[in-house]
């Protein structure tokens, strides 16, 4: 734990403990260089020590520090200090996401909403930059002061799996997708996994799992299925439950492939709780391969219905229509993720333990060629010891079966088709050309194919494959569609048309640029209308400033005048007024004037009045007394008054004292009494006055020389004809003065 006060890289100076966690602690930090207040994530000495994990911890920040967006945590620096490693990072005033649930509770649907928006905002920015997270959980995620959402920590989970997955503070398993969990591939899917598992906690105030080790709750996310959260709490609204459910699903290609997608749900669902969201789709056939396990395989070695599932129904021929796959969605899926850049790193093979078995291609009954089936990856260890051979066999004759009957069929119909075998009378060769016409005049109109959700390529593609020539695509602007991906068709899919039927396909030419307003010195308020009233989502920002007015903008991020796409954040960056910093203020005393005033403005304080006085206990020229105590804190720039001492004064003075003394005691009034009147000094009570006589009010003239101080008081006393002091019963009204002698 460093001590606050500490100076890392000649730089940062340790202020205090944010917070600890597994791998690193926060600290609170001065940038001393900048003037600025940041955080600083120091590693723990368990992780310095590895050279392999620090090399990608810094890479991996390094990368990190290339991302800058309002929902996004921003990386200053990565540094390295007398065998200490730490990220330099913005510093974000609030708490994580995981406290405020814990505080507040389950979230309302309008916040809950508003807070995945914003963190799959952040996402998003990253997966376009090839940056995973890979460790989404509440505990990374920031509400700040102002509700503002910031997610932390990019890249640091991906470094952490140098290292094993039982180190502690690595991950949570209470978010981590299944293929994480299985330690296979993950890739941005991965992170809306761990979204749609935070979304969950959100509205429900819990995990969808808990379990006795963490290695329990690895395996529910692989296998078991979580109670749909209006099941928990039935106000929750059922379009946002089906977004959780399908960002959540088991297999990555059955959740949202992109942050965009999500958020363009999320928005759906926030402008009319009560869409229809469409829910997860079924598995996609020409999804990544699947790996069967020795239990699988076991399981389809002893069923008799010859699947690892018991749930699925009994095998079909791969020729029956019942189970024949929508070829034009598959390609139209498979061109879409063609299209897009999903990884940031290329999938590495196994080495050495793997065999794969071929795909399984059939004939299309509808003459569009073949299409595949299934394609597996087996232990090549086990291959032998869990596949029987006798049902190796058996599929392998099944396979050449199914050739040579496809073979003689397609056969017997060219040859049918082409006279070849002279079958039947003429009368009914009348018959087959007539129904060939029929049929001709039937291929004349097609089924118009679903392009909507595609990126224009897979479209034009499904359409060539249609038989469709006579297409346009024309763009529009759209904030919930993505540019390249098409918003409408203006026939429905299913429709028969002709294939020279004009077909406008509208494609997504993104959200329309606009330009940001000027909105400086404007109040917040204000400027926040004024932005969204453009068609931006503003959100604020506070921060310190010596020249613009408290609660007026500073500036904009983009900044004003800028082109931005509608629908874009743009950051109000507010002022907070001018810093207040407080100081101590130092010990003057025994300074001389010119050394009290350097002293106060080290300490960004400003000298004030200077006076002068003789005393003989100080030095001529030093100070006596300031305005301010010593060891004071006052705000910068406070101005402190000093007094400076003359030194002894040699000359000698003449005290004079007038002015009366009175009493209300009618008895005193008419005694006779003593009165005797002293000058106070440094030297003692000097006598310059008395007299005896009575009455209520006594007049007191006198004057004393040689005097050393000119600086004293007056007292008096009275006594009666007895001795007695009766100077409690008098008030006096006398003035000292002095003179030179």
């Amino acid at each position: 734990m460093l001590k606050p006060g500490t100076i890392l890289d000649d730089r940062y100076e340790i202020i205090d403990v944010v917070g600890t966690g597994g791998m690193s602690t926060v600290y609170r930090a001065k940038d001393e260089r900048l003037k600025r207040f940041v955080a600083i994530k120091v590693l723990k000495s368990d992780y310095s020590s590895d050279q392999n994990f620090v090399s990608k911890f810094r890479a991996e920040a390094q990368s990190s520090a290339g991302l800058t967006h309002p929902n996004i945590v921003s990386v200053y620096d990565v540094c390295e200090d007398d065998g200490r490693y730490f990220i330099v990072m913005e510093l974000v005033e609030g708490i994580t996401l995981k406290e405020y649930i814990n505080l507040n509770g389950r979230l309302s649907m309008a916040q809950a909403i508003d807070f995945s928006i914003q963190i799959a905002s952040g996402l998003e920015a990253a997966h376009e930059h090839h940056v995973i997270h890979r460790d989404i959980k509440p505990q990374n995620i920031i509400v700040s002061k102002s509700g503002n959402i910031k997610v932390t920590d990019f890249g640091i989970a991906k470094a952490a799996t140098s290292t094993t997955m039982s180190t502690t503070g690595i991950g949570s398993v209470h978010y981590i997708s299944p293929e994480q969990a299985r330690g296979g591939y993950s890739d941005e899917r991965s992170d809306i996994y761990s979204l749609g598992i935070t979304m969950y906690e959100m509205v429900t105030g819990r995990v969808p799992f808990e379990g006795d080790t963490n290695v329990a709750i690895a395996l529910m996310h692989i296998q078991n299925d979580m109670i749909p959260p209006r099941q928990l709490f039935p106000d929750i609204f059922p379009s946002f439950e089906k977004i959780i459910m399908k960002a959540s699903q088991k297999k990555p290609e059955r959740r949202y492939l992109t942050a965009a997608a999500l958020i363009a749900d999320l928005n759906r669902v926030k402008e009319n709780p009560n869409i229809d969201i469409i829910v997860a789709p079924n598995t996609v056939a020409g999804a990544p391969t699947q790996q069967f396990t020795s239990e699988d395989m076991q399981k389809i070695k002893n069923g008799a219905r010859g699947y690892a599932d018991p749930n699925m129904q009994p095998a079909q021929t791969p020729m029956s229509s019942e189970v024949r796959p929508d070829r034009s969605r598959i390609d139209a899926l498979l061109n879409q993720q063609d299209d897009e850049d999903f990884y940031d790193e290329p999938v590495q093979p196994r080495r050495g333990g793997l065999k794969k078995i071929e795909d399984d291609f059939y004939d299309d009954p509808d003459g569009r060629g073949q299409y595949r089936v299934a394609t597996r990856v087996e232990d090549e260890d086990e291959y032998d010891e869990n596949v029987d051979p006798k049902l190796e066999k058996a599929v392998m004759i099944g396979g050449i079966a199914a050739a040579i009957i496809v073979a003689v069929i397609i056969f017997v119909f060219v040859g049918s088709t082409m006279g070849w075998f002279g079958f039947g009378s003429k009368e009914k060769k009348s018959t087959a050309s007539e129904t060939t016409t029929e049929a001709s005049t039937e291929a004349a109109t097609v089924k118009m194919v679903d392009v909507v959700g595609l990126s224009q390529k897979a479209a034009e593609k499904d359409l060539k494959e249609a038989g469709f020539k006579n297409y346009k695509f024309v763009e529009e602007n759209s904030l919930d569609v993505k540019a390249g991906y098409v918003i409408s068709q203006n026939v429905d899919p299913g429709t028969p048309i002709a294939k020279d039927a004009e077909i406008v396909v509208t494609v997504s030419a993104g959200a329309e640029e606009l330009e940001v307003a000027d909105v400086k010195n404007a109040s917040e308020d204000d400027a926040f209308d004024i932005l969204q009233k453009q068609g931006f989502k503003p959100t604020r920002s506070y921060k310190f400033d010596d020249t613009v007015e408290e609660g007026c903008v500073i500036s904009t991020d983009p900044s004003a005048g800028t082109k931005a796409k509608a629908g874009d954040t743009v950051v109000i960056y507010v002022s907070q007024g001018a810093e207040e910093k407080t100081v101590e203020v130092p010990d003057l005393s025994g300074l001389s004037e010119a050394a009290a005033k350097g002293a106060l403005e080290t300490n960004n304080l400003t000298l004030g009045n200077v006076t002068y006085e003789f005393n003989s206990d100080v030095a001529a020229g030093l100070v006596i007394r300031q305005s301010v105590s010593a060891k004071t804190e006052v705000k910068e720039g406070t101005t402190v008054d000093i007094v400076v001492s003359n030194g002894a004064e040699s000359k000698t003075y003449k005290g004079n004292v007038s002015g009366n003394i009175s009493t209300n005691d009618e008895t005193l009034a008419q005694t006779t009494v003593t009165v005797n009147v002293y000058i106070n000094d440094g030297d003692g009570y000097h006598l310059v006055y008395s007299a005896t006589q009575s009455g209520a009010s006594i007049d007191v003239s006198g004057s004393l020389g040689g005097l050393n101080y000119n600086n004293g008081t007056v007292s008096f006393t009275v006594t009666d004809a007895n001795g007695s002091d009766v100077s409690g019963s008098y008030n006096k009204s006398l003035t000292l003065s002095y003179e030179n002698e």
